[in-house]
């Protein structure tokens, strides 16, 4: 054998000994060391392999091994029964293919999702000009790695679904907390307040994402608007095309064992209220689908898109539009629920989209959870939503009926937000009125209007409102006539 073969030959038995010796066995990317599995589940655990081989799970918190084969694609998934939470670590060991791979230093506790666009994006440290009030507190608080723990899915597209991202688990501590998501962070620590159990979040958001960029490709080729064709798809602003983020960020975490869903999203579908509604209940349906959840029991819980000026055009609110198709979809779709920020901006904000005062709307989807998920029903979580507007009586006041007014409202003089049209259609303030006890209504008196048909309240792209229940809960926008 000439010197030349010789090392032809030596370079291909490397290459097949480096063939044989990769690695065949790997977890999913949020099955991984320092995760948080759902407490008293069947959790999921999968991962990949050699197409037929045998998969050996084993949890140390039971000392029980569960089996799986993978499928001819090397798919394989396995549930693990998960105790009640608690702040003792344990480990995961799977082995097949002659590897093993321990997962270390797992949680036990409650996990949630989190997604939606920039304002669910937003981190501790904030963006550019745009602080998060109150995160230096937590920044600098005692490290809570045992309580709080996030998996960030990095931003990212993909014209084809994605089974791995480049995540990992990270605790709150002073190195972390700066680069996690700022509502689902202050939801968390409501949350592990509240329970005394780990909660763990998969944030999965990108700024100015619309719904169907996170809505599979499937289900849009339904929507006659939307031109799916490569060109059509590149020529876009890159965080408003569809279904791409849904390949690269949702489908790497799809089936992750959660409690639930927290969505704050919307500003990018402002102008698009009409198709609002249908789209998020596609969208949410197929969410539940890819959990297998088929009896909604997964709770998705949105939040209002804050007061901004968008500039409207021709005298339209679209963004009140959209609120109000929030809110209808909220009511709409099974187990879901809504929270109101028409009363979380300051006017400096009014060209900001990305307010500070996350910590209240975290706070505020935490009350959601603890109140319908967790059985703590002394904790309000509705805000006020008008049902009905008629005139009194006398005819020179007006009475708005609203709900979750059991105990009146905070305020009867100082009022922001609240206007009432006469047949001119010109609003005009209103900042003193009183809430009567039977009937349990807000009766309003305009000294400028006489002719009363419409009342108002926080309607318009930016105009705050200041109007709680007295368990602290805002008042919603509305828009209504008045019956005659």
């Amino acid at each position: 054998m000439t010197h030349m073969k010789r090392i032809t030959a030596l370079v291909t038995l490397l290459a097949c000994f480096c063939l044989g010796t990769e690695a065949k066995l790997k977890p999913s990317s949020p099955c991984s060391s320092g995760m948080v599995l759902q407490q008293q589940s069947s959790a999921r655990i999968w991962g990949s392999s050699n197409a037929g081989s045998q998969i050996n799970v084993t949890t140390s918190w039971n000392g029980k091994t569960y089996r799986s084969k993978a499928a001819s694609d090397g798919n394989w998934e396995v549930m693990v029964e998960t105790p009640a939470g608690s702040y003792k670590t344990y480990t995961v060991t799977i082995k097949g293919d002659g590897e093993t791979h321990v997962i270390k230093d797992v949680l036990i506790g409650e996990v949630w999702l989190a997604s939606g666009q920039s304002n669910m994006e937003m981190p501790m440290r904030g963006f550019y000009n745009c602080p998060v009030e109150h995160a230096a507190d937590f920044i600098c608080a005692p490290a809570a790695t045992d309580k709080i723990r996030m998996f960030t899915v990095p931003v990212k597209q993909s014209y084809e679904p994605l089974n791995q991202t480049d995540a990992s688990w990270k605790g709150a501590e002073s190195s972390t907390i700066p680069d996690m998501s700022a509502t689902a962070f202050f939801f968390a620590h409501k949350l592990n307040q509240m329970l005394d159990v780990p909660v763990g979040i998969v944030s999965c958001a990108y700024g100015g994402a619309r719904i169907e960029s996170w809505t599979p490709e499937e289900i849009l080729r339904t929507y006659p608007d939307e031109d799916l064709s490569r060109e059509a798809i590149e020529a876009q602003t890159h965080y408003v095309r569809p279904y791409l983020a849904y390949n690269a960020m949702l489908c790497p975490v799809k089936g992750y064992t959660i409690k639930g869903f927290i969505w704050y999203q919307g500003c990018s579908n402002v102008g698009k209220h009409e198709q609002f509604v249908d789209r998020m209940s596609k969208m949410i349906g197929h969410w539940r689908e890819l959990w297998k959840d088929n009896e909604a029991a997964l709770p998705f819980y949105m939040v209002e898109i804050a007061p901004y000026r968008y500039k409207p055009t021709s005298g339209i609110s679209y963004a009140s539009l959209l609120r109000q198709a929030q809110h209808e979809a909220a009511a709409r779709i099974p187990n879901c629920g809504i929270v109101v920020t028409n009363d979380l901006v300051e006017r400096y904000e009014q060209d900001n989209i990305h307010p500070a005062k996350k910590l209240e709307v975290g706070d505020r989807l935490a009350r959601l959870a603890l109140h319908r998920d967790y059985g703590f029903d002394r904790v309000a979580c509705y805000s006020p939503e008008v049902v009905r507007c008629y005139l009194m009586e006398n005819k020179c006041e007006i009475a708005v009926e609203l709900t979750h007014t059991q105990n009146g409202l905070n305020r009867w003089m100082e009022i922001e937000g609240l206007e009432v049209a006469g047949s001119e259609g010109v609003f005009y303030p209103v900042t003193y009125a009183y809430f009567e006890w039977d009937p349990k209504v807000l009766k309003i008196r305009s000294e400028f209007v006489w002719d009363p048909c419409e009342v108002r309240y926080g309607w318009g792209d930016f105009n705050p409102g200041n109007l709680k229940n007295v368990e602290g809960m805002p008042v919603a926008p509305f828009h209504i006539k008045i019956e005659r």
